[in-house]
């Protein structure tokens, strides 16, 4: 059985080669073990193009992937460039998962075409903390440049996928060169005696990842610090958090 270990690891290790990455690649872990574990570079890989998708009711005006992936950034050292179409961005909001606006390059365009270029730019930037987009539509071709470019000068790039319409949401689904696919969804929050005191629940999808298997967990939203936590009533279950393999999207 080590020896069938042993023989993954070096068939992961090779395939990650394949694809221009490196075994030793530096990563930002979540700090909830059952995610960690399960990443191949035991966080979220730093200088790499990842996706965040929003899911759930009325998905195309909740804010639960941005509060996530603002969670990331506020762990995170250095400026944030933050390319966007739309003046919908709360402030006081990214503050509350411990990303400060003081922290952020806003860059506001007018054409959803005209944002992947703006990414690409500030990848090349190395003093950089990351790189984010809204975008609603991303060919491979272009999430190549963007994965390329953010190898090449170590900035992480993390694209939040936004729609308006069922067409647009269907381009979500297609294929890209991001080295992993989050579904961020409101979940459920436990009980408790009077309504909104409960810390927010989220079900976290890993729905792509090269070198791991689609995966999903229950988890409590991100703190003043940008910190998810693994809720008290599912932390000593076989296993913690984890709910079902989420289907391909």
């Amino acid at each position: 059985m080590r020896a069938s270990r042993e023989v993954i690891e070096d068939l992961r290790r090779r395939i990650d080669r394949f694809h221009g990455g490196s075994p030793s690649r530096k990563s930002l872990p979540f700090g909830i073990a059952p995610i960690d574990r399960h990443l191949p570079a035991k966080g979220l890989a730093l200088g790499a193009l990842h996706e965040v998708i929003e899911h759930g009711p009325a998905a195309e005006f909740a804010g639960t992937a941005t509060l996530f992936t603002a969670g990331i950034l506020a762990r995170l050292k250095g400026p944030v460039l933050w390319c966007l179409t739309r003046r919908d961005l709360f402030a006081p909001g990214l503050m509350q998962v411990g990303l400060h606006p003081n922290r952020v390059i806003f860059v506001e365009t007018h054409r959803d075409a005209d944002v992947l270029p703006l990414i690409e730019e500030g990848l090349h930037e190395k003093g950089l903390g990351a790189v984010v987009g809204e975008v609603t539509k991303l060919g491979l071709t272009a999430s190549r440049r963007l994965q390329l470019a953010a190898e090449a000068s170590g900035v992480t790039a993390l694209l939040i996928r936004r729609w308006w319409t069922l067409a647009q949401k269907d381009l979500t689904h297609l294929p890209t060169a991001a080295l992993t696919r989050w579904r961020i969804t409101p979940a459920v929050s436990e009980s408790m005696p009077a309504d909104g005191l409960g810390r927010a629940r989220w079900q976290v999808g890993l729905m792509r990842c090269r070198g791991a298997e689609p995966c999903s967990w229950i988890v409590e939203a991100c703190d003043a610090q940008g910190r998810l936590a693994l809720p008290s009533d599912l932390a000593h279950g076989p296993h913690p958090a984890q709910v079902r393999k989420p289907a391909a999207g």
